[in-house]
């Protein structure tokens, strides 16, 4: 609990960085130097996995700048795992196969969609790379930060996992806006 208490304050953090009002990134925000460390971590997990990952780097619009993919065909369990970088603090989140599959990896693992192998070589390179491995159970919380995506609007579309129609701490990080 104390580990969730320390990221929480982190998000709360990180959502009053100063920035424009679209959310998608905070001022002095460095596209060039994320995706060099995005490509690192692609690199990485290509090596780790023996199989070439892909890194999504066409997102627009959104909260983070890009993904990496493991696919199937090198995952253990059978499943691509997904892993998410935000724009924010080096956030990163693992998924199998999307955000909203399982609350968390141990329930991944459990359920057989992520093996315990492949979890700790992603979290390793995850680590090993300095970013920020962000429990998927936090980022279903409702979002209750400073900026517009805390207000009630009505008719208001939020991306949105395990609270229909209103915004997580996963739509603040690692979304579509």
């Amino acid at each position: 609990m104390h580990d969730d208490q320390r990221v929480l304050d982190l998000f709360h953090a990180l959502d009053r960085l100063p920035g424009p009002d679209h959310l998608e990134f905070p001022d002095g925000f460095d596209y060039e130097q994320a995706k060099s460390h995005a490509i690192r971590l692609k690199d990485r997990l290509s090596k780790d996995f023996g199989h070439p990952c892909l890194l999504d780097d066409g997102v627009q619009d959104a909260s983070y700048y890009f993904s990496v993919s493991i696919p199937t065909a090198a995952a253990e369990a059978d499943v691509s795992i997904g892993v998410r970088l935000s724009n924010y603090g080096n956030l990163a989140v693992i998924t199998t196969p999307r955000p909203d599959s399982h609350a968390s990896l141990a329930e991944a693992v459990e359920d057989g969609a992520l093996s315990a192998g492949d979890c700790l070589r992603v979290k390793a390179a995850l680590s090993d790379l300095d970013y920020e491995l962000v429990p998927l159970g936090l980022l279903h919380r409702v979002y209750d930060g400073v900026t517009w995506l805390a207000n009630d609007v009505p008719g208001a579309v939020v991306a949105s996992y395990s609270h229909q129609g209103q915004a997580t701490w996963w739509t603040r990080f690692f979304e579509y806006l």
